[in-house]
């Protein structure tokens, strides 16, 4: 027989496991309401060179509206994001590709070839610094060698952005292929097969059955890749600190040197939430474009 009482019912079951996950949940919303409102908070309200705060509603929102340096810098930082993401998908999906055919190159090598986005971004900023000098870095010389004018790189307002994008790119694209490559290995390999009795070359195997069996993974990394590229920080920072003049000078820099070097902390809350605002936007908007050619 069995003991009515030690029977755990599906409601009772629920019920604890609630009680058991409760804690963790509330502390992660706390982690994340508490900073989020305090800054909504924050942008309410000017702050004076002494300390002092005052309510202003809107104020910051409509000094936004109005500030050339805001509309420059979500310029910059849509550009960047773009120029890097295509790289990022094509390098990525390339790469994917070769180690998904190339089924006895060496571990180590595989290795080799995601390894730059292990590495930490103050590290690769300040590698690339070295490459990239316009005196003694390796790229112009490389460069003269080869018969080539030597660049500015990220000295030039003209190329400090495709540059930029060029080192994320360069960090990045491996984590994508690593997405794309999960995506290739769950493939159902009937249908290559079909398609290689009906005589399919490879570019139209890839085009008309690969990449459209793959659009949901690619939406997966690109909605994993826009959450990174829009708050874009640590390798701008690292390089150009937003220069030559405010040629690289994206929203997130912007919002950091109006907080932390010119102190005007509500200004620089009410950049950071507009930044939210788009970042959400663009992560919403994939997100349902996933949904979609998922179904």
């Amino acid at each position: 027989m069995v003991d009515a009482a030690n029977t755990v019912t599906p409601d009772r079951q629920r019920v604890e496991l609630a009680a058991l996950s409760a804690p963790a949940v509330l502390f992660t919303l706390a982690m994340i309401a508490f900073p989020l409102a305090y800054t909504v908070w924050l942008g309410f309200h000017a702050f004076s060179s002494t300390g002092r705060q005052s309510f202003t509603g809107l104020g910051n929102y409509s000094k936004l509206i109005a500030d050339t340096e805001f509309w420059h810098g979500l310029w910059v930082t849509l550009a960047l994001y773009l120029l890097s993401l295509v790289l990022q998908l094509v390098l990525g999906i390339w790469l994917a590709m070769l180690l998904f055919n190339a089924k006895r190159l060496p571990g180590i090598v595989r290795s080799l070839f995601i390894s730059p986005f292990m590495m930490p971004p103050v590290v690769a900023g300040l590698m690339w610094l070295v490459i990239l000098d316009p005196s003694l870095g390796a790229a112009n010389y490389i460069l003269q060698a080869a018969g080539l004018p030597p660049s500015d790189w990220l000295a030039s307002p003209i190329w400090v952005i495709p540059t930029i994008a060029l080192i994320d790119t360069w960090q990045w694209a491996p984590y994508v292929a690593l997405i794309v490559l999960g995506g290739l290995q769950s493939l159902p390999a009937s249908v290559y097969e079909a398609a290689q009795i009906d005589g399919a070359s490879a570019f139209t195997t890839f085009r008309r059955i690969t990449l459209p069996l793959l659009l949901p993974t690619i939406v997966t990394a690109v909605i994993l890749r826009s959450v990174d590229l829009l708050r874009f920080f640590d390798i701008i920072y690292i390089t150009t600190q937003g220069g030559p003049g405010n040629a690289s000078n994206t929203l997130n820099i912007y919002g950091f040197r109006v907080g932390f070097e010119f102190f005007n902390i509500g200004y620089a809350s009410a950049l950071m939430l507009t930044l939210t605002v788009i970042v959400f936007g663009v992560v919403l908007a994939f997100n349902r474009l996933r949904g979609a050619v998922a179904w």
